[in-house]
C-alpha cells in the first residue's frame, strides 16, 4: 500500500510535538512537509520546535515552513501558560541544527497542492494558514484531498472559554472562513472537514503510569516524552484537578491514519466570530438550518486503541506485550 501524502500544519506546542512523533512513525503516512502557524507559541518558536522534533526522530529531510504570525482579525494570544516559555514544557531541548525553508507556508501549500495529486492536510493549530491559502489560491485550497482539523467542541465544554476550544478561539475568523468554504464552494460538495474536537480528545489522557511504562518500553524516547509533558501535567493538575494531561493533537494523526479509531456524524458547522462566545463551534446536529454538511464531527473514540498505536509505533514496542499491560494500566486509571 502506498503511503498517503500529508502536510502537517501545526503550532508546536507540547501535544503537537507528540503528534509529530506519531505521524513520523506511521508507515502509512508520507509527511512531505510541515507548516507552522502562530498558536500555542509564536511562529518562530513553533518552527524551532518542529525542527527539534525532526532531529529527535532523525527525519531532518522533511522541510519546515514558517506561516502566519498573527490571526486574521483578532489580536494574537499565545498559550505559553499551558506549554511553557519554550513551547515544549521547559524541557531544555538543544537548539536545532537545521533551519526552515525559505518559502512561506502559504506559498508552499499552494505550490504543492497545485503540483501534486492527493495531498491531505492535518491541521493541529489555528486555521490561519489555510484561511490565507483560501484567500490567495482558492484553486489550491480545493485540491486538499482530506482535511482533518484538531479544534472545536460539540457537547464538551471549552478549554479557554466556557464554549470555545483554543485553536478556533485563537483565530475564529480563520476557522469560520474555512468551514464556510466547505459548505458554499460547489467543488467541495460532498467533502467535509473532519473535526477532532474536545469531545474525543479529552478521552486521551497521558497519565504518570503511562509515562513510566513508556520509559520502560523505550528509555530514550520515553524520557523525552516525560520531559516534554511534565509542565503540561502540572498545568492540568492546577487548572482542572486531574492527574495526567489531555494530549489533543496526536488523536487527529491517529484518526487520519485509521478512521475507525473515532466515530461521529455529518453536520453543518459554523464558527462564532464575535461576542463572548467567539470561537464556539455551532454544530447543527438537528438539521435546524437545513444547510449542506461541511463537517464530520467526531464524538466517540477508543483510548485503548490509541495508546496501543502510539506505544507500538512511536516506541517500537511489541504489540502482544503492550496489549496486556495497557489493558491493566487503563483499567486501573478508570477505576481509581
Amino acid at each position: 500500500m502506498n503511503a498517503r501524502k500529508v502536510i502537517l500544519d501545526c503550532d508546536p506546542g507540547i501535544d503537537d510535538a507528540l503528534a509529530l512523533m506519531l505521524a513520523l512513525s506511521l508507515p502509512g503516512l508520507d509527511v512531505i512537509g510541515i507548516t507552522v502557524v502562530c498558536g500555542n507559541v509564536p511562529v518562530e518558536k513553533g518552527v524551532k520546535n518542529a525542527l527539534k522534533i525532526l532531529e529527535l526522530m532523525n527525519r531532518t529531510e522533511i522541510p519546515v515552513y514558517a506561516g502566519e504570525a498573527k490571526p486574521l482579525v483578532r489580536p494574537y494570544v499565545d498559550a505559553m501558560d499551558t506549554h511553557g516559555g519554550d513551547g515544549l514544557g521547559e524541557s531544555a531541548f538543544p537548539d536545532p541544527a537545521g533551519s526552515p525553508a525559505e518559502a512561506d507556508a502559504v506559498s508552499y501549500l499552494s505550490d504543492v497542492l497545485l503540483s501534486e495529486e492527493q495531498v491531505s492536510v492535518i491541521a493541529l493549530g489555528p486555521l490561519t494558514n489555510l484561511a490565507r491559502l483560501l484567500e490567495r489560491s482558492p484553486e489550491a485550497f480545493v485540491r486538499i484531498q482530506e482535511l482533518v482539523s484538531m479544534g472545536g467542541t460539540y457537547k464538551s465544554h471549552g478549554n479557554c472559554s466556557p464554549v470555545a476550544e483554543y485553536n478556533y478561539w485563537c483565530d475564529p475568523d480563520a476557522a469560520a472562513k474555512v468551514f464556510e468554504a466547505y459548505a458554499s464552494l460547489p467543488v467541495l460538495s460532498g467533502k467535509n472537514i473532519h473535526m477532532i474536537g474536545l469531545d474525543v480528545t479529552r478521552k486521551i489522557v497521558l497519565t504518570p503510569n503511562l509515562i513510566e511504562y513508556m520509559k520502560r518500553l523505550h528509555p530514550f524516547l520515553g524520557g523525552k516524552i516525560e520531559a516534554i509533558t511534565r509542565f503540561y501535567l502540572d498545568f492540568h493538575w492546577e487548572q482542572e484537578g486531574i492527574i495526567g494531561c489531555v494530549i489533543n493533537d496526536p488523536l487527529a494523526v491517529a484518526y487520519f491514519a485509521d478512521h475507525s479509531i473515532c466515530s461521529g456524524f455529518d453536520a453543518y458547522t459554523a464558527v462564532e466570530t464575535g461576542g463572548i462566545s467567539y470561537g464556539q463551534t455551532l454544530v447543527d446536529a438537528c438539521e435546524f438550518w437545513k444547510k449542506p454538511h461541511n463537517s464530520h464531527i467526531l464524538t466517540e473514540t477508543d483510548p485503548y486503541r490509541f495508546w496501543l498505536l502510539f506505544c507500538c509505533r512511536v516506541l517500537g514496542a511489541d504489540e502482544t506485550a503492550v496489549r496486556h499491560m495497557l489493558s491493566q494500566i487503563l483499567t486501573e486509571e478508570v477505576t481509581a
